[in-house]
């Protein structure tokens, strides 16, 4: 089948890193109900014992299904409706509740860059998109990085769902600065041109250790297009075009708690830590059919023109993200069994039921990974109230040492 993927080109000089247009869903459809990965993926996932035993079979009904559930579908509104459904049912299913703040308080024909905090690779985005649907507003166009992207069947997925491609992987300076000067010529083009909101993540990479803190290299990234046109302009005026947002987004509970733990552990006593080939995949699975418990979703105001420097463009965004973030029991019963922060355990809302939960989820956790998991949801208390953050290597290295 001919791969209709865009070429850049003067007209379309986005064209390798935008979402697809409406017209090229139909093609991108036709591509992937053929694409022999994305079958065998879908058959491991909901036929595993067919698809073993006859991979044909099990490959050929997987193809009519997604014909199937493409049919209909001429439009990239058209493919997130159908998604809207499957989001309807992840959250019936896998929270206990959604709540939204602050929405109603931007305007619901004005575009915004949302930059939030990063804790899920798919759900962090798919959330806010919710919100917006649900609001009646138009959906946002999603950042991801090309490391995400290693096969061409999730890059056409995600293009699909209005995700626009960050460079990750360019090599050498010269190439990283065109690939970034690109990006920050798209993202101002979207918000300015296009009047179409946008959601990024306050730095690369989800947060593992329950510190959301912004990178200022995305912020100079954001304004490059600005500057570059007009060099008389300052790095405030550039950051009040864009309409920056800072969201907030808090789970109760984490899916990917303990990989996340894992992760960090192998960091601290190998000095390194190598993905899985499928291992950024099954963290959206996981993020997706796993328990969430409750989830809050809150939006900050708009920046203006009075940030001189990057660095105070972050520390703005860090605040906003840290008043908007809600602490749940888990946050308070993690603080409580770590042993510390005593005077900031907040047990007013802590139940019976709560307790459980909690302490059922914590004995699933391996004992070596546990004060990294326990650190996940203890840090949001300690960073809104401005205390240092608990850090397990810290901890394991003073343990070696008194054992020594």
């Amino acid at each position: 089948m001919t791969d209709n993927r865009p070429d850049s080109d003067a007209q379309d000089p986005w064209a390798e890193i935008r979402p697809y247009n409406d017209d090229e869903v139909a093609g991108v459809l036709a591509r992937l109900t053929h694409e022999p990965e994305l079958l065998d993926a879908l058959t491991r996932f909901r036929l595993p014992r067919l698809s073993r035993v006859m991979p044909g079979l099990s490959r050929t009904l997987a193809s009519l299904a997604l014909r199937r559930q493409a049919r209909g579908v001429a439009s990239v509104r058209d493919f997130q409706q159908r998604i809207a459904g499957y989001m309807e049912r992840m959250i019936r299913t896998s929270t206990d509740a959604f709540e939204t703040e602050g929405l109603d308080a931007l305007n619901d024909d004005t575009a915004y860059l949302f930059i939030g905090n990063h804790r899920d690779i798919s759900l962090d985005p798919a959330f806010v998109n919710y919100a917006l649907y649900l609001a009646g507003r138009n959906t946002v166009r999603i950042a991801i990085g090309d490391n995400l992207l290693k096969k061409p069947y999730v890059t056409d997925l995600m293009r699909l769902n209005k995700s626009f491609i960050v460079p990750r992987s360019a090599r050498g300076k010269r190439a990283m600065l065109a690939a970034y000067q690109k990006l920050s010529s798209y993202i101002r083009h979207s918000i300015t041109a296009d009047n179409h909101s946008i959601w990024m993540a306050q730095r690369e990479g989800r947060a593992k250790d329950g510190i959301d803190r912004t990178d200022p290299a995305i912020i100079k990234m954001m304004t490059m297009a600005r500057r570059t046109e007009d060099r008389q302009a300052s790095l405030g005026e550039a950051i009040a075009e864009l309409r920056l947002v800072p969201v907030a987004i808090s789970y109760e509970y984490d899916p990917c708690d303990v990989q996340k733990a894992r992760e960090l552990h192998a960091l601290h006593s190998s000095g390194a830590y190598e993905k899985g080939q499928y291992e950024d995949i099954q963290s959206i699975v996981a993020g997706i059919t796993g328990h969430k418990g409750r989830v809050m979703l809150s939006f900050g105001t708009p920046l203006d023109a009075s940030f001189g420097a990057p660095d105070a463009v972050a520390a703005e965004i860090d605040r906003q993200v840290l008043e908007g973030y809600h602490l749940f029991p888990s946050h308070y019963l993690a603080l409580e069994t770590l042993g510390e922060a005593p005077d900031l355990v907040d047990q007013s809302e802590v139940t019976d039921a709560d307790r459980a939960r909690f302490q059922a989820r914590l004995q699933q956790v391996p004992a070596e990974l546990r004060d990294w998991w326990l650190a996940q949801y203890a840090n949001p208390v300690l960073n809104k109230a401005g205390r240092a953050p608990y850090d397990p290597a810290a901890e394991q290295d003073e343990q070696d040492q008194q054992a020594d």
